[in-house]
């Protein structure tokens, strides 16, 4: 299945993720709980000694240098070299009838750790992270005890930086895997994967693939499709494939494709959202006419008769779901409009007076505002088809011109105050854009930004 809708996260973008990943990292791994060690072991001169090492506390753990690598087929990889520790802890030994205490200092050098994450969806289109793989070697540990008896320390100090050596291998990986299902894996599900829209309308982002890696972004395919929330149906056509770009300005990258607004375009008329009416109350005080049966008696001498001076209203809808088209020049579409117009008699009742089908080109302005995509309409002069005769003729242009005021001034500005409220892009959880960058392609939009993470 095609994408409706795409996000790419572009080699800067994952750099910026991975530089907020290494910091809770390194304050996950500066909480490492590492056990007490004993054991014995014979020291020349001197004889077995029993040694007890507890109360064992990390200092601080830092991850100087580290790159995030998209693996294809697998997801990503981090690598951290260079990194070091410092811990402290107790000391106790015992030997023939010797007995003493004190403390010694910890320094891990040289730390290297590579960690695998396999990127995939769960049956509820939701992304999900996993360690698969996490190696971790330590070349370089120094122990320095102090205390009357920490030469004796000193003396078999190798054995006791082999066992702490393996212990932080091991309890690194622990934690790094720890960290991915604590921090990670509960963060990327902050992504809502169904979005309501109204009391009415709803989108569908849920994954319809695992994320996919490249060599240079990761790619992440979407169902994109706006859905009635009284009867959702299945769609009557489907997406197109879309000819992502390679640009790789912007950290993220999503694209919006045709398939993704004609779907909303079908959500909206099955809620009956695209129904509107004009009424005397909305027509402009400056428009300089009243929205009753006489400026109409001119076309339809019967209604001078039939409903003199009475006030009127127009019940404006879309017959068929109007469907746009995007290509390089923007966003356009020439919807079909019926306006059924009413005489209000005096009980408040309404009689039918005409119904005028019309077709009108509407170009769109898109644009992205606090992480939604918001835009406005301008329609250019509805059209009618032209009667056999010359005078009826000017009769509907004379018809259309007032139409084109009616919807100009009344439904023209109520539809674009409810697409500037917009509709939300698929984001976690306190991230915002910046940058924006708006592309117009064949059969989708291109949206870039660049991307700052608000930290609680």
């Amino acid at each position: 299945t095609n994408p409706g809708f795409v996000v790419r996260i572009t080699q800067a973008g994952l750099d910026y993720a991975h530089q907020q990943g290494i910091m809770i990292l390194e304050k996950e791994l500066a909480q490492l709980k590492l056990p007490d060690i004993s054991g014995d072991s014979r020291v020349l001169r001197v004889g077995k000694v029993r040694y007890e090492l507890s109360r064992l506390r990390l200092r601080d753990f830092h991850l100087p240098y580290s790159r995030i690598t998209p693996i294809s087929n697998v997801g990503l990889q981090v690598s951290i070299s260079n990194a070091f520790a410092e811990l402290d802890g107790d000391w106790r030994v015992k030997f023939a009838f010797v007995r003493d205490h004190g403390s010694f200092n910890l320094k891990v050098e040289n730390v290297y750790i590579k960690i695998t994450l396999r990127l995939g969806s769960d049956t509820t289109g939701k992304p999900t992270i996993s360690t698969s793989d996490c190696r971790a070697s330590i070349s370089k540990v120094r122990v320095l005890f102090s205390g009357r008896l920490g030469w004796l320390y000193n003396l078999f100090h190798s054995v006791i930086e082999s066992r702490l050596r393996k212990i932080l291998e091991n309890k690194v990986c622990d934690n790094v895997a720890q960290s991915v299902q604590k921090e990670l894996q509960t963060y990327i599900r902050t992504l809502s994967v169904t979005a309501k829209i109204s009391d009415k309308t709803g989108i569908d982002y849920s994954l319809v693939a695992p994320p996919r890696a490249t060599s240079q972004s990761l790619d992440t395919d979407l169902k994109g499709e706006f859905y009635s929330l009284a009867h959702r149906s299945p769609v009557p056509f489907s997406p197109l494939p879309l000819a992502f770009p390679s640009d790789h300005d912007r950290m993220v990258y999503f694209g919006a494709s045709s398939y993704f607004f004609n779907t909303a375009s079908i959500a909206y008329h099955k809620a009956g959202a695209l129904v509107f009416e004009i009424t005397e109350a909305m027509i402009p005080k400056d428009a300089g006419f009243h929205l009753d049966t006489s400026i109409f008696s001119a076309f339809i001498p019967q209604l001078e008769e039939m409903y003199p001076k009475m006030p009127m209203k127009f019940k404006v809808s879309a017959p068929t779901a109007p469907f746009l088209t995007i290509g390089p020049e923007g966003i356009s579409f020439q919807p079909i409009v019926d306006a059924q117009a009413y005489a209000i008699l005096p009980n408040s009742s309404l009689a039918p007076l005409f119904l005028l089908s019309l077709t009108g080109n509407v170009s769109a302005v898109i644009n992205v505002r606090s992480g939604r995509i918001v835009g406005s309409l301008d329609v250019g002069r509805y059209r009618g088809e032209q009667p056999p005769n010359g005078q009826g003729w000017l009769r509907v242009r004379t018809m259309q011109s007032l139409m084109n005021i009616l919807t100009s001034t009344t439904l023209l500005p109520r539809l674009n105050a409810r697409l500037d409220e917009g509709f939300p892009l698929p984001l976690l959880d306190r991230i915002q854009l910046s940058n924006i960058l708006v592309k117009f392609h064949q059969n989708f939009l291109l949206l870039g930004a660049d991307v700052q993470f608000q930290p609680q």
